[in-house]
């Protein structure tokens, strides 16, 4: 290693880190028995061996000491090409310096800070000069301010991550630049504004994250030219309006979660068409209608989350044939009708099965036998026992489970009688 270069190292370990006496203890820290964790080196086509990666925060990696602030000397290290600061700003207040005279030349293809309470400011602009770089993780700190236009004219970019931050404002149209995107994480924010449309423009991304912000508007429809996209988060928004019209288009998608938006449509039935579907998650988002009989044809499908809506009709015979299912919550919705689902699906599910709040839905003897020990929150059919979820459907004429409209009356009258004479003194 270069002397110059070992400076700018053992600087750098001097500021991070008290667990050792770094320069005593490892005065060639890239020779064979000499290297501590936490540190990789490479040879160059000089022949001499560099740092090629450096790791702090947790064992066996070298942890940071309460006074380490960010060391912009990582950027003086002409090989570095990967580094990893976890849990290490925690106390004393610091920020992302940055110089674009020593970035300009940088090799750094990861740079990752992530979980650092103290890291705080603005993402600096300067940080596009990191040309080479593939993946920038900046979450779980305190970052504030919009997100740098200038970051989404870095082109190399493949992961780009500033969940669980302060970040404000849109998220620029430009984003449509960064061509070579796999991963899109800006979750956590305080982001406002639409999701641009030029998202459809990253043809190579596979998964993307906007949940827990305050973007408004609906799903563009562009976002249907997104033939990889493996998982999409749009939860606890203020997403509104329908669907784009090509949602079948998306034949990768394996995880839709958009729970908590103030929707307020029908289920849209392209959701059936999404054969790879694992994990479905629409809750507390005002959806109303039937749920599409389609749902029940996506084999693949290991969580279905459609509590707290308006949602009426019956439950689709077909979830019950879904072998792959492990949570099925339901509840909270206007549905009606016997739950066509049988004793060995119950049991199969056990508390992950929530049908609860559901007044117009009610069990077979069979199915009742083995709900009893699981708690799902119906009644039998044909039962006085808590009559609050024995009402008549809302869109029918006559009362569930095999009453007749003037029995089911009689009987309401007898139960109201019967609780008048108890108030009696």
């Amino acid at each position: 290693m270069l002397p110059s270069e070992a400076e700018a190292l053992f600087k750098i370990m001097d500021s991070m880190s008290a667990d050792k006496s770094w320069r005593i203890s490892y005065p060639n820290p890239c020779n064979t028995g000499s290297s501590w964790p936490g540190i990789e080196c490479k040879t160059a086509q000089d022949d001499h061996l560099h740092v090629s990666r450096l790791d702090f925060g947790t064992s066996p990696y070298p942890t940071c000491k309460g006074t380490a602030t960010f060391p912009h000397e990582i950027f003086s290290l002409p090989y570095l090409q990967s580094v990893v600061f976890f849990k290490c700003f925690t106390r004393t207040k610091t920020t992302l310096s940055v110089s674009p005279n020593r970035l300009s030349m940088s090799l750094l293809e990861q740079l990752s800070l992530r979980s650092n309470p103290a890291l705080v400011g603005p993402i600096p602009p300067q940080i596009s000069s990191l040309k080479s770089l593939q993946i920038l993780t900046l979450s779980q700190n305190v970052l504030t301010g919009h997100i740098p236009i200038q970051i989404f004219g870095m082109n190399s970019l493949v992961h780009l991550d500033l969940s669980y931050n302060m970040l404000t404002g849109a998220i620029p149209c430009q984003v449509e630049n960064l061509k070579n995107l796999v991963g899109l994480d800006l979750s956590f924010n305080s982001l406002t504004g639409y999701i641009p449309h030029t998202i459809g423009q990253l043809g190579l991304l596979q998964k993307l994250d906007l949940s827990s912000n305050s973007l408004t508007g609906g799903i563009p429809e562009s976002i249907e030219t997104l033939n990889s996209l493996a998982f999409m988060a749009l939860s606890n928004n203020k997403l509104s309006g329908n669907f784009p019209k090509g949602l079948e288009k998306l034949q990768s998608l394996q995880y839709l979660i958009m729970d908590d938006n103030p929707m307020y449509i029908p289920l849209p039935t392209q959701l059936g068409k999404l054969v790879k579907l694992q994990e479905l998650r629409l809750a507390n988002s005002g959806y109303s209608g039937t749920i599409p009989s389609g749902i029940s044809q996506l084999l693949n499908l290991s969580t279905l989350s459609l509590q707290n809506n308006r949602l009426t009709g019956e439950i689709p015979v077909g979830l019950g044939s879904l072998s792959h299912i492990y949570h099925l919550n339901l509840s909270r919705n206007l549905l009606g009708g016997v739950v066509p689902l049988d004793p060995s699906f119950l049991k199969r599910l056990g508390r992950n099965l929530d049908l609860s709040g559901n007044h117009g839905l009610c069990l077979s003897p069979s199915e009742a036998a083995y709900s009893v020990k699981i708690g799902i929150g119906v009644s039998v059919c044909g039962s006085n026992k808590n009559a609050s979820f024995i009402q008549p459907p809302q869109n029918k004429s006559q009362a569930p489970c095999g009453f007749s409209k003037p029995f089911f009356l009689l009987g309401a009258l007898i139960v109201h009688g019967l609780h008048q004479a108890m108030a009696l003194p």
